[in-house]
């Protein structure tokens, strides 16, 4: 019989960047497969990625199966809505909890640990913290592949559209939740 696991949540830290950007390449390189043509994964690297900041402001989530990172992602009180340090257009210009919504951003789980429950711990932590800050409505860019989950999670399309960085278009979704 193996051992239990050791699921941990805790706030991502510098030291855990080469882990994360490992994380994601699998997770875009197995994840996106079936709902993206071998070029749009390829083009989705500059849609997606790790932006540093989300660390900064410690509102970025890793969670650990003991010395494994099986799954990252947070939310932000900045305007960026997606995309790492390399995507072009960000904004840290900090939204308005009143009149704006906070931003869920860069969810990934190694293909390895899907539907165990790692993408829902990471989302729920996320959700509180954005509401806890004074959010009563998020969104994201969703990847086609995020959707299903997403909407299970009570997340409804508000619109489809193509990143446009990359020199092949992506599609994302733009995804909204109200807490009223």
């Amino acid at each position: 019989m193996g051992q239990p696991s050791e699921i941990v949540l805790r706030l991502a830290v510098e030291a855990d960047i080469p882990a994360i950007k490992a994380l994601m390449q699998a997770s875009i390189e197995t994840l996106q497969s079936d709902y993206l043509t071998p070029q749009q994964v390829q083009a989705s690297r500059a849609a997606m990625g790790l932006d540093t900041q989300l660390i900064t402001d410690g509102t970025y989530f890793c969670v650990w199966d003991a010395d494994t990172l099986v799954g990252c992602g947070g939310w932000s009180f900045r305007a960026t809505l997606y995309g790492g340090n390399h995507t072009k257009g960000r904004s840290a210009r900090h939204l308005d909890p009143p009149t704006e919504r906070a931003r869920i951003r860069a969810m990934y789980t190694h293909p390895d640990h899907t539907r165990r429950g790692i993408a829902k711990l990471i989302l729920s932590a996320s959700e509180q913290a954005a509401f806890n800050a004074g959010y009563l409505t998020l969104e994201m860019a969703a990847t086609l592949a995020g959707e299903p989950f997403y909407a299970r999670c009570g997340y409804r399309v508000e619109s489809r559209w193509l990143d446009e960085n990359g020199s092949v278009p992506v599609p994302l979704l733009t995804m909204v939740k109200f807490f009223t």
